[in-house]
């Protein structure tokens, strides 16, 4: 990949003075990049340095104890601790901090599981929320559609040389030692497992009882390992679309989506060569959902985002905001009023304010249906655009 590329993210933590903030994020996605480069004068503790997570973890009043050490100068700065996860007890001292000792501080970590499962300190909404993503299209000046497919958004990966290889040491590193090491799971081969399961899930309706069998584990263990992949934001649950009108939906089952399509691709042991076929598609729909969720993260929005199947198999890739807007994503060049039918029939019986298909037609396109529904065929790159200049939603 280029050395030339660059990216600038579009994150904004504005903190009033004395405002605390907790920063979550998905491992190796840039959270402590740009921490150090936004707050360059604030004090870093980096709890993944042994030495530091040993000395906190045995005597957590040391925090205490040194940041009452400090001067007025190095206070006017937000004091940032790195994988707050790692020790809990840390939050009871920093509450004290708070409201004691007027200090402010960026709380980074990789999940809030350990924490609440814990029932420990969350600051009782004395800090801010915010979450970090991978890089989106609007944080890269030369975006390559085919390389992120396949290497995915995580910085790293992205950008190496070697991409498979660093998606290898993701899988097996993060995803199942270092989930194990914060003792979300017991059972590192079964969860192993799980994990080479997620190639036939990603993306599609969640069946727990199918997957269990081929775990070899009970359904109830499945559903705790997705939500150990939710909770540490390497995944995300698409809910359906339930309004009924005239047709009659499919069951209340979600759809499961892994945090980065070049880490679905490569459980799935995929390689796209081309933007055409499934494999791409599903890879494209997949990036377009990320684009979507960034979007709404970082702009600190609150619509849904869902999904609309019927029994009948009449299906609609995303549907935003309680119906208000339907999505369809396609990898053609040439979209076709009959590869749209499931979105045309819910434009027709749901009426949505806007309809859009994501393709890679070469211009935009307006289709109108059989009851004059309007349906707007966009460039993909022309819809990311529209998406992140707030023209979409």
């Amino acid at each position: 990949m280029s050395s030339g590329l660059v990216y600038k993210r579009l994150l904004k933590m504005e903190l009033p003075k004395g405002q605390s903030a907790f920063l979550w994020g998905a491992r190796k996605t840039g959270k402590s990049t740009y921490l150090h480069s936004h707050y360059p004068k604030s004090l870093y503790y980096d709890l993944l340095k042994s030495d530091v997570y040993l000395k906190f973890a045995k005597a957590p009043h040391l925090l205490r104890e040194e940041i009452l050490a400090l001067n007025k100068v190095d206070l006017n700065y937000p004091i940032i601790i790195d994988e707050v996860q790692k020790v809990p007890q840390l939050l009871d001292e920093i509450h004290w901090l708070i409201e004691n000792a007027n200090a402010q501080f960026i709380l980074c970590g990789s999940s809030a599981r350990k924490l609440k499962s814990q029932g420990i300190n969350m600051l009782g909404g004395r800090a801010w929320g915010y979450t970090f993503y991978p890089l989106v299209y609007s944080e890269i000046s030369d975006f390559d559609l085919l390389r992120a497919l396949n290497t995915g958004l995580v910085p790293i990966h992205y950008l190496s040389e070697n991409p498979r290889r660093s998606l290898k040491a993701y899988v097996q590193d993060y995803l199942t030692q270092e989930i194990k090491a914060e003792g979300l799971t017991r059972n590192l081969p079964a969860f192993a497992r799980f994990l080479d399961s997620l190639v036939f899930s990603n993306g599609m309706l969640v069946n727990y009882s199918n997957i269990a069998r081929e775990c070899a584990i009970d359904a109830k263990t499945v559903k705790e390992y997705y939500q150990i992949l939710i909770d540490t934001l390497v995944g995300y649950f698409v809910e359906p679309y339930t309004k009924k009108k005239g047709r009659d939906v499919i069951s209340a089952t979600p759809k499961f989506y892994l945090f980065d399509v070049g880490v679905a691709s490569f459980l799935a042991k995929q390689t796209i060569s081309a933007l055409k076929g499934s494999e791409a598609g599903n890879a494209f729909e997949h990036f377009i959902l990320m684009e979507l969720i960034g979007y709404r993260g970082l702009n600190d929005l609150d619509f849904d985002i869902n999904f609309w199947r019927t029994k009948t198999k009449l299906e609609v890739d995303f549907i935003l905001d309680g119906g208000r807007i339907a999505i369809e994503v396609k990898i053609d060049d040439n979209v076709k009023k009959q590869d749209l039918r499931g979105l045309v029939a819910f434009c027709d019986e749901h009426k949505p304010e806007q309809a859009y298909v994501v393709s890679r037609d070469a211009r935009p396109r307006k289709m109108t249906t059989v009851a004059g529904r309007e349906i707007l065929i966009l460039p993909w790159e022309i819809f990311l655009k529209k998406l992140w200049n707030k023209e979409i939603i």
